[in-house]
């Protein structure tokens, strides 16, 4: 029975092409050198902003894994059940090349180009972000033990993907099992023990608290080997077929990343073959660490992105008090700081992603190595907040699973948590300023390049080079670590944004961001031009 007519509803936001709907991400990625890429990135902004793409995304994280640790049998599979939309996920983005594309064509900008995949693949679905995330991080490890790279690589830099286990197929997946019970972050901590079987393998006894993509085809372990903590390969498969010893016990319930499976796992005598040397399993795996810390927070962003387009896109096709919600300065406001969290975000990140090309000097090197912790810091704090204040513009309908901002909301917390929380993080930066000064000495000259452009930006940037010689100078300086890392990521990002954006955006961030604490959203100072900049989200 009809009892009234429907009226000022939002049309469905599909059939878009995401890539092409994201003007920061656009210029960034011809500024740092990937334009060549641009047509491929029209082609996944298609596919992600399908409505196909999006209803697969939804049945993945509705229809969540279900752990299956024995046949009818009684024999142990281990094998995690997945929905079909998740597969069909994760294989579009393995055939776009979102894990390992700017291995497999190192030129100039090449992990630009990635990058720019990687977020619009997890701006749509996030969980399948993860096994992405860990293969490509993976590639720079396996490819420095030429045994190992022989094997392995070619698997690695495929596009194919084939979701069974079985010997032979042509693509594989990597995922990590690091943290244990008793010791989280600190690895050290570690108990499982690997006994030397000879010819590098060795057999792995003891458990992970935190296994991500468990029906990944091979992982990167730490355990106590003879001459301390070391790094494996342990392969789901052994080499004559059968099964490895991985006994999976549960399956995480999470908060978010919901489509993807996490696990404890149990080793009762796995096989694995040693990367690197018998005690140096955290120097292996470093290169891994900052790289999945990279798309940790391309991750976030790409999250961010989601939510000011969603809801851009309402406020621009929404209308209350006589006026269509964008018009009304309020929320004109709000849509306009949420897009210049993600205009900076994504100008630093495409910046730091370039940095990670093969042909990057040492200079850049030392440069990704502390930014890369402080823009994981900062971004993937800032995205809960963020992804409150996109949700809220829907109104109740923002916090019903109909809409996708339900699940960002649960999403944008994992990464904040995941590849180093924030003390870790923030610690971590500290380490790095006194442990490899180049690192900073490469970070000052990043953002000294622009001084003179902005005299608010030159004043902050003094007070930037006062704390970190405060903090320097410090005895017991842990306690000021996360003030000195939010200091170094808004000095960065205003730079970045002087340097390539539009004079509205850095006007933007530098006034709402620059002159106090960058707090709730959407209270900007007045004179900004937030029509110009919320135009763009």
């Amino acid at each position: 029975m009809s009892t009234h007519t429907v009226f000022n509803q939002v049309p469905p936001r599909v059939d878009v092409d995401e890539y092409g709907a994201n003007v920061a991400l656009i210029e960034a990625v011809r500024l740092q050198g990937a334009g060549w890429a641009a047509e491929s990135l029209h082609g996944v902004g298609r596919r992600v902003g399908s409505a196909g793409f999006q209803d697969d995304a939804r049945r993945a994280n509705r229809n969540e894994p279900v752990l299956r640790t024995h046949d009818r049998w009684g024999e142990r599979v281990d094998e995690v059940e997945y929905d079909p939309a998740y597969h069909r996920v994760i294989a579009a983005a393995v055939g776009d090349g979102a894990h390992t594309a700017a291995f497999a064509d190192p030129r100039p900008g090449a992990s630009a180009a990635r990058a720019a995949t990687f977020m619009l693949y997890a701006q749509i679905e996030p969980g399948h972000a993860c096994p992405m995330s860990m293969t490509h991080s993976a590639v720079p490890v396996i490819a420095q033990h030429p045994q190992l790279a022989e094997e392995w690589m070619p698997r690695l830099l495929s596009r194919a993907y084939d979701p069974e286990l079985r010997p032979g197929k042509p693509g594989a997946l990597f995922g990590m099992a690091m943290t244990e019970k008793q010791g989280g972050s600190d690895v050290r901590a570690n108990t499982t023990t690997a006994a030397p079987l000879g010819g590098g393998r060795y057999a792995l006894t003891g458990h992970k608290w935190f296994c991500s993509a468990p029906m990944s085809d091979a992982f990167l372990v730490l355990a106590q080997a003879p001459g301390g903590l070391s790094c494996f390969l342990m392969p789901r498969l052994l080499e004559d077929g059968t099964r490895n010893a991985l006994r999976f016990q549960r399956l995480k319930e999470k908060l978010g990343n919901r489509s993807n499976a996490s696990s404890e796992v149990e080793y009762e005598q796995a096989e694995a073959t040693l990367v690197g040397e018998e005690g140096r399993g955290v120097r292996t795996i470093i290169d891994m660490v900052t790289r999945t810390r990279l798309d940790s927070m391309l991750g976030s962003l790409a999250g961010m992105r989601q939510g000011v387009a969603e809801a851009g896109w309402h406020v621009r096709h929404r209308a209350a008090f006589g006026r269509t919600l964008i018009d009304q300065p309020a929320m004109t406001a709000v849509i306009a700081d949420l897009q210049l969290e993600v205009e900076a975000g994504t100008a630093v990140a495409l910046r730091l992603a370039r940095a990670y090309d093969d042909d990057a000097s040492a200079q850049e090197a030392a440069f990704r190595r502390l930014a890369t912790a402080v823009m994981k810091y900062w971004v993937c704090k800032r995205a809960p907040g963020h992804a409150a204040e996109a949700l809220e513009c829907l109104g109740g309908n923002g916090v019903t699973t109909d809409w996708p901002l339900e699940m960002r909301y649960r999403e944008q917390p994992v990464m904040a948590i995941w590849e180093g929380s924030g003390n870790v993080i923030a610690l971590d930066v500290l380490r790095a300023m006194a442990r490899e000064p180049e690192s900073l000495e490469a970070f000052d000259a990043e953002v000294s390049s622009v001084r003179g452009a902005d005299p608010r930006f030159d004043a902050h940037l003094e007070r930037t080079r006062a704390l970190v010689a405060e903090v320097a100078a410090d005895p017991a300086p842990d306690a000021s670590a996360r003030r000195l890392v939010e200091a170094l990521a808004l000095t960065l990002s205003a730079a970045q944004l002087l340097r390539t954006a539009p004079s509205e955006v850095a006007e933007g961030f530098i006034a709402a961001r620059l002159d106090g604490v960058a707090g709730l959203f959407g209270a900007l100072p007045r004179g900004l031009d937030i029509a110009a900049i919320a135009a763009r989200a």
